[in-house]
């Protein structure tokens, strides 16, 4: 009842928000060979930003998931500011999910972002810190990320993408967690694009270096 309650939450977040994105993602990392959809909103206004987006991996993989959704995940972060040339911005996040094969804590974040842009926002980096709650596993973590958008070959390529380092006890003994996302698109139209993610992480699932790319499409709305 949980899991249905939480997927029914991110399906009315995603019809509220009118999501900017959907992606669909083929994993080709091994013993993975499942899809993933991604639904993706990033919204500025006057007083700041919202971003939020929801994964949902698909049971036919070799994990031993026959079909259905095997995991939901999601995060929904607002930033605040006062003025059109404020660059150190408040936020707070919350992140949360739940899945079939391992237990995922609610986690709530505090603290700040700084971004750098050039004149035409063709290239965007932000820095995050944060101090991090996970509920009923970690008082008093931290959590770093860098959120990048680089826009080339008059808007035909992007390479996006993000990066945490973060703090969480996990079962095979390590306290640190690091995880990154990189993206390359070809933009075919101003609404699709393919290309692929790469996920690299250390400690993540596993106490060991991993990575798993993806083939990838992209609507854009």
């Amino acid at each position: 009842m949980k899991r249905l309650l939480f997927i029914a939450l991110v399906i009315a977040i995603a019809n509220i928000a009118k999501a900017q994105n959907i992606q669909l993602h083929y994993d080709l990392g091994e013993d993975r060979k499942m899809f993933t959809t991604t639904v993706e909103m990033f919204k500025p206004d006057k007083m700041g930003s919202t971003f939020f987006f929801i994964d949902l991996d698909y049971g036919t993989d070799k994990r031993g998931v026959d079909n259905g959704v095997s995991l939901a995940y999601m995060e929904i972060a607002r930033s605040f500011k006062w003025s059109e040339t404020q660059k150190l911005e408040p936020r707070v996040e919350f992140n949360s999910g739940t899945s079939t094969l391992f237990q995922i804590e609610n986690a709530y974040l505090l603290g700040a972002q700084y971004t750098f842009n050039n004149a035409n926002f063709s290239k965007i980096l932000t820095l995050q810190a944060n101090y991090k709650y996970i509920q009923d596993k970690e008082n008093a973590s931290f959590q770093l990320t860098a959120v990048w958008a680089i826009h080339m070959m008059e808007g035909k390529f992007s390479f996006t993408g993000f990066a945490d380092f973060w703090k969480e006890e996990m079962y095979f003994g390590t306290d640190y967690r690091f995880l990154t996302e990189p993206q390359l698109w070809y933009n075919a139209s101003d609404k699709f694009s393919f290309g692929t993610e790469i996920e690299m992480s250390q400690n993540f699932v596993s106490d060991k270096f991993t990575i798993n790319p993806t083939l990838a499409a992209k609507w854009t709305f």
